[in-house]
This record gives structure tokens, sequence and C-alpha cells, in this order.
């Protein structure tokens, strides 16, 4: 069911807005509350759509049936939520100054990369309590209407929706690409039945660059906007369940948590913003850990370690597979065999697998 509030009658200016003014408004509110950037989007997505129907028919998806589980309803705002008239979409910058250079740390491998969005909290709860806030200050303004705020909380083309709100175009790595900010942001929305006046789509500037098709280090991005998932690190570390395809474990390095290459490669993130936002400072040295002591971690520690982070996505085993590929990737030492073979007998025949094979490269 849409959020609505439910205000006295007596409390409320009850004439019709000025939408335009409103707008204007909700822009200013949302700068206040941390948002770097607001834009307004119709619902229209039919080209989008027909892109994503492809990317499913052609199994891109992988293991992550939720993606074709909502049908079309990612496509249709109004379908997901009824009523729905248009999209504020809103993006909040994640890079923490001081933050471990990302390149120092994919060629240390001896260090575990975290993809950087992942290094604080979780941006979900933060980002969907500032759209609360975002909401309340409308309702202050003109009374009762119909929202859902969403981030990453359901089936929603977040990329076209704020490419249609004007904040930036889907780059040919298929990451949203803002002129003035790079690509190191997260994306929220606000589904409102309010007929706010829309803002001017974004042009694309990729032009004939094709950087992020070529840095990819498991060949993932095999055409321009085209992403074969099932090659993407960022889902064999966090989506994928089980054993990670064995042509697929030398290519991803050292990374262990997602993957960043084709955002660091982008002319475009030279002028990516640095944020404000304190809770999204890495964490435990995250940035650049060593391998053996984040294998070394229990179940407990990594639990404890990563509350209110996105991390957690992975769980343990997940965390300790992907560890494991790491050190096998990592130059032959006494110290990564010994790691190795701490965990040799884990519980987690997955654990197991991926420990025997790191082991086998670290000997050779």
């Amino acid at each position: 069911m849409r959020r609505t509030y439910n205000s006295r009658m007596s409390d409320i200016d009850t004439r019709s807005p000025d939408y335009a003014a409103l707008a204007r408004d909700i822009k200013c509110w949302a700068r206040e509350l941390g948002f770097a950037d607001t834009g307004i989007s119709g619902t229209r997505l039919a080209d989008d759509e027909k892109h994503l129907l492809s990317w499913l028919d052609h199994g891109h998806h992988g293991e992550m049936e939720y993606m074709a589980r909502h049908g079309t309803k990612r496509a249709r705002p109004a379908e997901l939520e009824p009523g729905t008239q248009r999209v504020i979409s809103v993006r909040m910058d994640y890079i923490p100054p001081g933050t471990a250079n990302a390149w120092g740390v994919l060629k240390d491998a001896e260090a575990g990369y975290v993809s950087r969005y992942a290094l604080g909290r979780d941006y979900h709860k933060l980002m969907r309590g500032r759209l609360q806030k975002l909401a309340e200050r409308i309702h202050g303004a003109i009374g009762d209407f119909g929202y859902r705020a969403y981030v990453d909380s359901a089936p929603v083309l977040e990329k076209a929706l704020a490419r249609n709100a004007g904040m930036g175009w889907i780059g040919k790595h298929t990451v949203l690409i803002n002129r003035n900010a790079g690509s190191y942001f997260f994306l929220g929305e606000l589904y409102t039945d309010l007929p706010l006046p829309v803002d001017e789509p974004a042009s694309a500037h990729c032009g004939s660059c094709t950087r992020c098709i070529e840095v990819c280090p498991t060949q993932a991005i095999i055409g321009p906007y085209q992403l074969d998932a099932k090659r993407c690190i960022s889902y064999l570390t966090i989506e994928l369940k089980g054993s990670i395809p064995e042509e697929l474990r030398t290519p991803m390095g050292n990374r262990i948590f997602g993957c960043d290459d084709c955002q660091l490669v982008c002319p475009w993130n030279k002028f990516a913003q640095t944020t404000t936002e304190a809770d999204f400072a890495p964490r435990h040295s995250l940035d650049g850990a060593r391998l053996v002591e984040l294998f070394a971690w229990s179940e407990d520690e990594f639990l404890k370690r990563t509350e209110g982070m996105a991390i957690r996505r992975t769980g343990y085993e997940g965390w300790l597979r992907n560890i494991a590929v790491a050190l096998g990737n990592a130059p032959q030492s006494a110290a990564a065999i010994e790691s190795l073979n701490a965990r040799a007998d884990d519980p987690s025949p997955v654990v197991r697998e991926h420990v025997a094979w790191a082991l086998a490269k670290q000997r050779r």
C-alpha cells in the first residue's frame, strides 16, 4: 500500500499547490538533508523495459532470480506502486576523504580489495531515513500525499529513472555517470502521486571511449551497455552462492567484495566528489586490510565487525570463499599457505573446495 499521511484538513492549506515551486523546494530540502543532487521524472520506461527483458532472456542475470520474478513491475512504476505519477530521484556521494588509493590496494596482492561503496555503513537505511524526512518536509508544505521510498528495496530501474530525471547517463559499463560528479554515488527514489514538473533527461557523453570494457578482469562487459552479470566480480563475490567458476577465479585477483575497475578507469571520475557523510568512512581498515588477517576472522568476529555494513550480504561462507580465492592469487608465501591450511578442514564444503584450489596455486 502507498504510504500517506493522515492530518486534519484544518491544519493544511487546501488550495492546489504551486507544483513548480514545490519541485524547487524539494530540491533545496533534499540538499539540506545531505543528498548531492535531486531530479524528477515521469514513469515511462518502455525502451528500458525492452532492454531489461532482452537481458533476462539471455540469462545474463545468473542466479538473481528476483530480477525475473517481478516481471514488468521493475519498468512500470505505477504497477509497483499504484497511483505513481512522478519519481523523485536522489543521489549521495560515497567516497570519504582519506580512503586508501584503490589502485594501490589492487596492486598489493596481499591486501583484500573491498568495493569502495561497501567500506562503511550500509547506505540503505541511511538513505531511506533521509527520504522519509524529505517526505515529511513535503507533507509540512502541502499536507497529505501518496508516496513510497525505495533504496534498492524493490524492483526499480533506478538508473533509468535517474537518467530521465537529468542526473546522468548510463555508461557503457551500465553504471550511471554524472558529468559533474562521476559515478561514485548511491541512488534512491521517492515514488509519488504528485504531478510535479519533470526535468530534462540527461544526454550521453561516453563517446568512443571503451576503457571500462577493456579493463574488466573477467570480460563481463560483453559489449557497450551490455553486462553479463554471471562473469561480473561483484556478482561472483556477493550474489553467487556456492562455487565460483574456476576459469574466473584467477582474474578476480585480490577482489574479495565487489569490483570497481570499470569506474576506476572512467575519465569522468576525475570529477568525482568526496562525501561529507561520516558513516561512509572505512571501518576496521577494510580499505586495505591484509588477507591473512581477514581470513582468520571467526564467524562471530565477522558478524560483529560487519554489523550495519553491506559486506554482510555475502555471508560468512561467501566471505571465506572470496578470501581463499584471493590468497590463491597472492604471491607464494609461508603465511598464505599456513592461513589456508588452517581452514583446509572447514565445515563448509564450498570453503574447503576454494581452499584446496588456492593451496594448489600456492604450491606450484
